[in-house]
Formats: structure tokens, sequence, C-alpha cells
């Protein structure tokens, strides 16, 4: 692990007493909500990881938006930022155009199918072995490769903050940290979650609303902002690009921009994981529908922004050209580093609260997603079908346990958050369209999933498989620098654009070679979902369950909802550059497309009023 060579030379700023106070009592607090709910204990699984589908859409949104802020995220935005400038966040902005289409879309299927996981959805819709592997399939890929992968970066960016802030040694912070999430997690289950992210959400945002508007202080404010890194010979050309220039980047990083924003954001259209985990578990699907859309709101404006300000803040602050060698080894180094530098006891206490108790509550979150893959779909689906809800309970709790040891390995074996969140990227996209397509095309079935995920897998790995046929001498040189160059860092998302299409003509070709999923399978998830798009012969079966309602409602909001949340998205943007002619033009068409966006949720149709 590279931390600790990186850190070696670095000297941390000890905490004073009063910060450690604030610390301390934020933590007892948050331990002791946990402890209060634990005692309404779940009797099933279903109250456990849905909680029993009784929650509310704005404390849904928010434990969405809370799971973005963890340590993980200021850490690598502020690396961005000074490595690429403003626009290098488009890598988790472009998520926005997805989580609008889920918005208008998914959020009323998932809620309506009923399930406990994602991966149950599998067996819902087909039928035969090939579901039964699938199911298992996903659950184990998900539930515990890519869950591990996902909550090995947010410890280990937890490592480099806890390092820097408080001194402490990367093992000791492992220790530490994972035992608090693992108490916070085995005591509250999704209910002691979310109600729990609803405080962490509201201390991390407000502390690092807090440590952005310092540093404007510090700076001289926002006009003084721009003109001190415009002036800056170190900074990165075009830091201040909210959209990438030609003039300052290459032609293949603009192609890579245009397959992220154009195609990859489609990988995020139907939601996943534990985002429609939180859907689950919405009272109803109107519900479920605010509560994505109050997602898109939280996590790609208000958390982002203030992570910016602190990144180009740093260029300011702690110059590139006069960085020590921890901070030119690691950029994500510098937004605790930004913290040393700015905030005053108490302060400083608060937002190291704040990042240790969004780190709990996103471990808690990945937690029980993947808990619930486990047994749900894992344990309870294929190696014990008759045990009790105590019995279920049980093994739940020692998959957290598991879990959250394979996610420390995974760390321990991580050195860039970034990189990780990439090669994510290029596995989930090879699978987004079939997934979409699922819903809404009565003709795909199990084999196109599984295609699609194995295609995915080979394509996003195949430097490896082209290492091992050079090891036996069956390629020469020529063919492998070739294939290395193809699966470099740079050209990262157009592979991934690439692995997206040939995965779907792929699994396009394996769906008409295959036999459809059995009628009875299909009409009772028609009945069941009632879901729109080409289910022809099946909706002739069950007339009275096919939805009439138009879709061009749906498509106005997604529309309108892409551009409400990009205009008030660059209207914060230059608000705090000193453009304010700009922001205040970009604010009124963010008001006026926002309301039409909220009439469009309010009037869309849902399984209580069709």
């Amino acid at each position: 692990m590279m931390l600790a060579a990186n850190l070696k030379n670095y000297t941390p700023h000890g905490l004073e007493f009063l910060d450690w106070a604030v610390i301390i009592t934020y933590m007892l607090l948050s331990i002791g909500i946990a402890f209060f709910v634990a005692k309404h204990k779940s009797k099933n699984i279903t109250e456990f990881f849905v909680a029993g589908r009784n929650l509310p859409w704005w404390l849904l949104g928010t434990s969405i938006a809370a799971t973005w802020f963890a340590t993980d995220a200021p850490l690598a935005v502020t690396a961005l930022v000074r490595s690429k400038g403003i626009y290098g966040n488009w890598l988790w902005w472009y998520l926005g155009t997805g989580i609008m289409m889920m918005v208008f879309f998914y959020a009323k299927y998932w809620r309506r199918a009923e399930i406990l996981t994602d991966a149950e959805m599998i067996e819902l819709r087909y039928s035969g072995k090939s579901a039964s592997v699938l199911r298992g399939f996903t659950a184990a890929f998900f539930g515990i490769f890519k869950n591990c992968i996902s909550l090995g970066w947010v410890i280990l960016a937890m490592l480099k903050f806890s390092n820097i802030m408080l001194g402490w040694s990367a093992e000791f912070a492992l220790g530490i940290t994972l035992t608090f999430a693992l108490v916070h997690t085995l005591t509250s289950g999704i209910k002691g979650v979310v109600i729990l992210d609803m405080l962490h959400f509201s201390a991390g945002t407000i502390s690092t609303i807090i440590l952005a508007i310092l540093v404007l202080v510090q700076i001289g404010g926002p006009t003084e902002l721009a003109t001190q890194i415009s002036s800056r010979a170190d900074a990165p050309a075009g830091v201040l690009d909210m959209l990438p220039d030609l003039s300052h980047i290459g032609a293949t990083e603009m192609i890579a921009f245009v397959c992220l924003i154009g195609v990859l954001w489609l990988g995020q259209a139907q939601g996943d994981g534990y985002i429609v985990q939180r859907l689950f578990s919405a009272k109803n699907e109107k519900h479920a529908i605010k509560a994505s859309l109050w997602f898109a709101v939280a996590g790609v404006v208000i958390l982002t922004w203030p992570w910016i300000v602190v990144g180009l803040g740093s260029i300011v602050i702690l110059p590139i050209s006069e960085a020590t060698p921890a901070l030119l080894a690691d950029p994500e180094l510098a937004y605790p580093m930004m913290i040393n530098a700015v905030l005053p006891a108490g302060l400083k206490g608060l937002l190291v609260a704040a990042f240790m108790a969004a780190f709990m509550s996103t471990v808690d979150t990945h937690l029980c997603w993947g808990g619930s893959y486990m047994v749900n779909d894992i344990y309870k689906r294929f190696i014990n079908p008759k045990g009790n809800d105590s019995h279920y309970l049980f093994v739940s709790r020692m998959s957290i346990v598991l879990l959250l040891l394979l996610s420390a390995i995974a760390a321990w074996q991580m050195d860039s958050i970034a990189g990780a969140w990439i090669y994510i990227i290029e596995i989930v996209s090879g699978i987004a369209i079939i997934l979409m397509l699922r819903w809404f095309w009565w003709r795909i079935n199990a084999w196109s999933e599984i295609t699609s995920m194995i295609s995915a897998l080979f394509l996003a790995n195949g430097f490896l498989w082209i290492k091992w046929m050079h090891d036996f001498g069956w390629v020469n040189d020529t063919v492998l620098a070739q294939v290395n160059g193809w699966y470099q860092d740079d050209v990262a998302l157009i592979r991934a654009t690439v692995i997206l299409l040939l995965c779907t003509v792929i699994s396009l070709v394996v769906t008409f070679a295959t036999k459809p999923v059995d009628n009875d399978k299909l009409l009772a998830f028609y009945k069941k979902v009632r879901p729109k798009g080409w289910w022809g012969p099946i909706a002739a079966q069950v007339p009275d369950f096919v939805d009439t309602s138009s879709s061009r409602d749906s498509w106005l909001g997604f529309v309108f909802g892409v551009i409400f949340l990009n205009s008030i998205l660059f209207s914060v943007g230059h608000l705090v550059l000193g453009s304010y002619t700009t922001a205040l033009l970009l604010i009124v068409v963010g008001g006026i497309t926002g309301w039409l966006t909220l009439k469009l949720v309010e009037t869309a149709k849902t399984q209580e009023t069709l």
C-alpha cells in the first residue's frame, strides 16, 4: 500500500481540545441514535433491509445523497480539480442525466415490483435455470465484488483522511473506523441507517459549506479566487472551464468527454444497488419518484460545489509548484490539508466528526445492500430456503461482518479512488442498455443479461487475457503493446463506450438466438409491474392491465429535469467564480424548468392513479 510511503515525511497538525470534544460528542450522538433505533428490533429481513417499505421521500433522497458524501468523494473531487480543473468533475456530474431518467421512467417500477434486492428482479422477470444462475451470479458480482471495490475506495479515503487530520497510522485508523462502522450497522439496520443519514448529511453539508466560505474569505472572494487561479502558471490549463475546451485539452480527452455525457450516463438510468434499495423502502411509488429527484439535486449540486471550491482554493493556498512530496505523490490529500490550513478549532472538529460519521453512514449503506444480496439472493435462495426469520437475521449480520473484512482487504490493495471509479464504470456500462430494455421489451431473456455481463467482464479485463497469451508465446510484443495502449487511462471512457456498444450488440444477437421467457412468467411480471413499451404479445392477453397513459409527460419531465439540474449546477459554479450575471440567468432558467419538472412529477401516473 502506497499511503504510508506517500505520507512518510508529512507531519499532521494536531487537533485541539475543543475539536476532540466536538468529535466525541458527535460520535456519541450518532451511536446513541443507532442504539435507540435498535430498540425497535427488526422482525424479519424485510424490516431489516427495506424498513417495512414505509419511509418518506425526503428521508430516502437525503439518505442516498448522504451515501455520496463518503470520505472518498471530497478527496477525489479535490484531486481532479488540481489535476484537470473543474470540468474533471463530469466524472460524476454525468450521472445526473441518468438519475433524471430513473425519476421519470424507472423509480415507480422498482417500487411496484415489491422486491428486496434488484437481483430478485431477475427471477420475477425471467424463468428457468438460466434465471436462477443469473440471480446468484448477479448477487455475487454486485453484492460482493463490486460492493467490496466500492467500499474499498471509501475505506482508502478514510485512511488518508485519518492520517492527515489525526496522525493515525493506516493500520490503527482501519481498525478504529471499521469497528465503529460495524457496530453502527449491526445495531441499526436500514431504518437506523436512513435516520442517521439525515443527521450526517446535514452536519456534513453545513460544515463543508462553511469550509468553502472560509476558503473564499481567506483568498478574497469569488472574483479574487478566479483571478488568482487564472494567473498561476502551475495550475492546469483551463482549470476554471466547466465544460472542456479543445484549446486546453487534447482530441482524445474531448472524445472521452462526449462519450461520458452522450452515452455512459445510461449506466445510471435504471438505478441499481443501494439507490434502488432505498426506493424499495418508500411508502409508495410517488415517494420513490420524489426521493430520486431530491437525490439528484442534493447529490449532484448541493454536495459537489463546496468540494470544488476547496479544490480550487487549494491551488492558491497549497500551490502545486510548492506542494510537499506527499501532496505531489497523492493530490487526494489536498482536502484534509486544506481543513488543517483554513478551519479554526471547533469547526475543524465538526468537519472531522462529519467525515467520520459520513464514512460510517456509507459503510452502513453498502453493508446493508451487500448483506441483502448475500442473504436474500444466495443463502435463502440456494442454501437454506426454509429458515425462520431470526435465523435469516443472524445470517444477515454475519454476512455484513464478512463483507467488511473483504472490503478492508480491497482497500489495502488500492491506491487511487478515481482509478477504481473508472474501472467500475467500464464494467457496469456493458450491461446498461440490456438492463434498461428488460423493463420495456418482452423479448429480453436471462441469456441476454448473462451475455452482457460476461462480455463486459471479458472486454474490461482484455489486457489480462492478452498478457497471459503473451506469456504463453501466443502473441508477439507488438500486439501486446497495441492492446496495452488501448487499456491506458486516457482512453478509459472511450473504451467503456465501445464495451457498452459491443456488449449490447452481442446480447441482442443472443436474445434472438435463444427462446423467449415462459409466457406464464411474462404474464405474471406484466400484471404486477404493468410496464410500458414493446409488450404487444403479452399485453394482448391481459388488456385490463395495459397502461394506456401517454409517455409524453415522462419524456418532457426527463428533458426539463436535465435542463433544470444542469442550470442550477452551473449557476452555482458561476456564482462562486464571480460571474454573477450569468449565474442569475441560469437561476432563472433553472427556476422555470424546475417548476415544470415538479409539476410533471406531481402528475406522474402511478399504480394508485392507473
